[in-house]
């Protein structure tokens, strides 16, 4: 079992309580930079789509869209029967991604940033004597108004203020839109127990099944384990680290320091749904993720594909957001420690090979590429099967052209394999991550 140590400078004077971090949260933000950017918006329910079609689903809502109950994966036809006055709006990502630094620079005014979470998500460490309660609660106001003054009149975020990062961000969830709320120690748990389990950052729909299969159904009862017995619940060390932060401990985890996965997927377009298509496509999928994987000097060591059919509804295992009857396979495959792309392409080779074939298993129509088990460049490994030169040869060559793409374009120097596919998968941008603009 992992052991985390306590953390230091946690001795507070007398008098105000201390705080340790400012957690960001721009609201909707996809919605907001677009009723920033159009006036009409403003005060309208307002939706973000990847493209104008009612298959496709939502990827932001604005408040007034919220009201009624539009959320992003709202099916966008769905969406329209749900809120009449719906404003769609097809997402322009290079926008989005221009704002988010404008926000950086409005932030940085104030106080520096420590880590950028997500293209809508930053956090800040406190120091000296912006750590007592009322400075804080003051730094965080004029961040804000840096934001309404800076960056965009409209834009609102709601920040949170606690002893460590998780906990300001749970605190930035607590009050939405443009809420501030401060987790001191003498009333974090209190909060927290106003709380579900659900409402914590680390725990989606199957860590809640987990937890509920336990027999933990409630804050009170999460909260009452053990530091063994949370680490026995989350089946590992995660389980561990959560007991120290929703006790207020603030430790630096280098582990937690660097993604964990890279991936694209794509919905293809009617003219590619044929093996050769999608084969084409999953190759495009395959160099982005390597850019960004060198991007982030990170290596990988699992590679995965997953593909999904169109097949008759009698005999369709599940539906695909887009109303699509499907049969779903994915495989994932173990690699050395890597970055280059002819190493990947040689993986996505093997996982192709491997794909079923037969009646349900002719009509591709969604295909993605994952990158695992990622690997910082400071803890990489040479592989005992390969020499320096020869590791060196690749990752060199991979490096000139993404130098060339960044430069002429992502498309610029290609595999033959992928001319196919060069109209499709175009950038699109997660909310966990912030792409450069090629």
């Amino acid at each position: 079992m992992a052991a985390f140590p306590n953390p230091a400078g946690q001795n507070q004077p007398l008098g105000q309580p201390q705080l340790n971090w400012l957690f960001l949260d721009l609201n909707s933000y996809f919605a907001s930079v677009e009723q920033e950017l159009r006036p009409e918006l403003r005060g309208k329910p307002v939706a973000v789509v990847p493209l104008m079609a009612d298959t496709t689903c939502c990827i932001a809502a604005s408040y007034e869209a919220k009201a009624f109950g539009v959320r992003t994966g709202t099916q966008v036809g769905e969406a329209k029967r749900m809120c009449p006055g719906l404003r769609l709006v097809e997402a322009r990502h290079e926008e989005y991604v221009q704002y988010h630094h404008r926000i950086i620079e409005a932030v940085e005014r104030c106080i520096p940033v420590s880590a950028v979470m997500s293209i809508d998500e930053m956090a800040c460490r406190l120091i000296g004597r912006e750590r007592p309660l009322l400075a804080a609660l003051e730094l965080a106001r004029q961040v804000k108004a840096s934001i309404r003054e800076h960056a965009g009149a409209t834009l609102r975020c709601s920040v949170g203020l606690a002893t460590n990062r998780y906990l300001a961000k749970v605190a930035s969830d607590m009050e939405k839109p443009d809420g501030l709320v401060a987790l001191t120690s003498d009333i974090q748990e209190a909060a927290l127990l106003q709380l579900t389990p659900r409402d914590l950052p680390s725990i989606g729909a199957r860590m809640e099944k987990r937890l509920q299969k336990a027999g933990i159904h409630t804050m009170k009862q999460l909260l009452s384990l053990d530091r063994e017995q949370m680490h026995a619940a989350w089946g590992g060390a995660p389980g561990e680290k959560l007991w120290y932060w929703l006790r207020g401990e603030d430790f630096n985890d280098a582990e937690l320091e660097h993604q964990k996965s890279v991936g694209h997927s794509h919905v293809l377009p009617p003219e590619l749904r044929t093996p050769e298509g999608c084969y084409a496509v999953a190759h495009k999928l395959l160099h982005k993720a390597a850019m960004r994987l060198r991007t982030a000097r990170l290596w990988t060591t699992h590679v995965s594909l997953a593909i999904r059919y169109a097949v008759p509804r009698a005999t369709a295992a599940s539906q695909h957001n887009s109303g699509i009857p499907q049969s779903a396979w994915s495989q994932g495959l173990a690699v050395i420690e890597c970055q280059d792309n002819q190493t990947l392409v040689e993986a996505l080779k093997k996982l192709w090979a491997a794909r079923p074939t037969g009646a349900n298993f002719e009509k591709p129509f969604y295909v993605g590429v994952g990158l695992g088990g990622l690997v910082p460049d400071h803890l990489h490994t040479l592989s005992l099967f390969a020499s320096l030169d020869a590791e060196s040869r690749r990752t060199r060559l991979s490096g000139v052209m993404d130098s060339v793409n960044r430069k002429y374009g992502t498309d610029t120097l290609c595999a033959a394999s992928m001319l196919l596919a060069k109209a499709a998968a175009p950038t699109r941008i997660a909310f966990t991550s912030i792409p450069d603009l090629f």
